[in-house]
């Protein structure tokens, strides 16, 4: 079942950008929208272009960059995502700014660094009770008022829905999703109703799909051949990310493989989730619409299983290092964009919404720093991507640098990391070429590389500067 839209007021913010949007597709101009009343009604949408392409986003939660047979895993078996790469544009030298949950997908759906949406962190500042005393903080009132605040930064986000709408574009909201009810990201329809005084945290309803099926995706695409509208599909399913509780058939096939039972749970959490994406696509092509459908592929963020429990080993998730950061990134578009393995140019995950801007005909945005990845001549002339890992939990609900650990960029082949001093750590330099998995530290042997990049990393944000 798709539920319908969120009966409660928009925000000022989404209204007047949404607004701008629409009438910028018309005379390729943004109006200054002051004085747009927050009441006034939404102004109708452009009719879509015949053949407008759909998109799809299918994101997985928690798996590393090299856990598919694709690419050369010793055990897991993913047929569906190897048949997809072999159709797509597929990057295998791909990264997500932030190697943690929600800042990472906010930088999916806004095409902003977490440093430009405000997000980062997964959950808001939260005051200790002064005795010391242990309290459960998602209990608390005073807690859920914070957290409900911190909505404003989706509400001042332009989202990749919101400038969709503008096309006619009906957008759902499935799996993973922080930022409260579905309708504050500019989707239209949605599972997720984002209620922290019901469990509404990172999903909650949402996070039913893919581990109970895709109903509430075939319903919706159902609806909007019906109604002939384009459509938006964000598939961010709770997988394979823990619990890790395949069905025992997977976990039959891979305990077989291994002789850790928490390694076999999340190679079989990995096809569970291969499975799913194949439920998706077959949901596509029965109905006739994989021609017309652009699908795009991401990680929000790396994972090392531990071989002895069911948690994240260091140097994946909340790390710099690859890891944490790296996904393949696949981009299918039948007779549109020719399938090609790339093995050595770069993409990253601010690349999504500007690639998806140029496929359906909307104008480029100067304030988005990724590029179109089916711009050739855009993505031969990159040489570099840039990240920054934050604190799990923020420390400020303003200041971004506040909850900075670590920023880091790739030229090339070398990938210089760089730690906030309260770390007490020094940079690390790997040349990624002869060392993929980063054991050698060449910080000390090449400080004249190290001192390049740091001008480099600097240029894209320097937190400390004044400027």
């Amino acid at each position: 079942m798709v539920f319908p839209p969120f009966p409660g007021p928009a925000s000022t913010m989404k209204r007047l950008l949404s607004y701008a949007l629409a009438v910028s597709c018309l005379f390729y101009l943004l109006p200054s929208p002051d004085g747009l009343s927050a009441d006034e009604p939404s102004k109708p949408a452009i009719p879509p272009k015949v053949g407008t392409p759909n998109v799809v986003m299918l994101i997985s939660d928690d798996q590393a960059w090299g856990d598919y047979s694709f690419m050369e895993h010793e055990a897991i078996q993913t047929p569906r995502l190897d048949q997809l790469a072999r159709e797509s544009l597929t990057f295998t030298r791909g990264y997500v700014p932030d190697s943690l949950c929600r800042p990472s997908l906010a930088t999916i759906i806004s095409g902003l660094y977490p440093h430009q949406h405000g997000i980062v962190g997964n959950d808001p500042p939260y005051q200790q009770d002064p005795s010391g005393k242990r309290r459960n903080k998602f209990a608390d009132p005073d807690y859920l008022a914070v957290r409900n605040a911190y909505l404003k930064h989706i509400d001042a986000m332009q989202t990749l829905p919101d400038r969709l709408a503008s096309l006619g574009y009906r957008s759902l909201q499935t799996g993973k999703w922080w930022e409260g009810h579905y309708s504050r990201g500019g989707f239209t329809d949605g599972m997720t109703h984002g209620d922290r005084t019901r469990g509404g945290r990172h999903g909650d309803d949402g996070l039913k799909i893919g581990r109970q099926g895709i109903q509430p995706i075939d319903d919706f695409l159902d609806s909007t051949i019906s109604k002939q509208e384009p459509f938006f599909i964000w598939y961010a399913p709770f997988l394979p990310h823990t619990p890790h509780n395949p069905p025992a058939r997977l976990l039959q096939k891979y305990q077989a493989k291994t002789d850790s039972l928490p390694m076999a749970k999340y190679w079989a959490m990995c096809e569970w989730f291969d499975e799913s994406c194949g439920q998706v696509l077959d949901s596509l092509e029965k109905r006739g619409l994989s021609e017309n459908t652009i699908v795009m592929y991401v990680t929000d963020n790396g994972w090392i299983n531990e071989r002895k429990a069911s948690r994240y080993a260091p140097r994946s998730k909340r790390s710099p290092n690859e890891g944490g950061i790296r996904t393949p990134i696949m981009v299918r578009w039948p007779g549109k964009v020719a399938a090609q393995m790339e093995q050595q140019l770069l993409a990253s995950s601010i690349d999504m919404v500007p690639t998806v801007l140029a496929a359906v005909g909307l104008p480029a945005d100067p304030a988005l720093p990724g590029i179109d990845l089916l711009d050739r001549q855009a993505v031969a002339n990159r040489d570099a991507v840039f990240g920054e890992i934050l604190e799990h939990d923020i420390v400020d609900m303003d200041d971004a640098a506040a909850s900075l650990r670590y920023r880091w960029v790739i030229e090339g082949n070398w990938k210089l990391i760089v730690p906030v001093d309260r770390l007490g750590e020094a940079p690390e330099l790997y040349n990624l070429s002869e060392d993929p998995h980063e054991d050698r530290n060449l910080a000390a042997s090449k400080p004249e590389q190290v001192v390049q990049l740091r001008k480099r990393l600097d240029a894209w944000w320097n937190p400390t500067s004044k400027d």
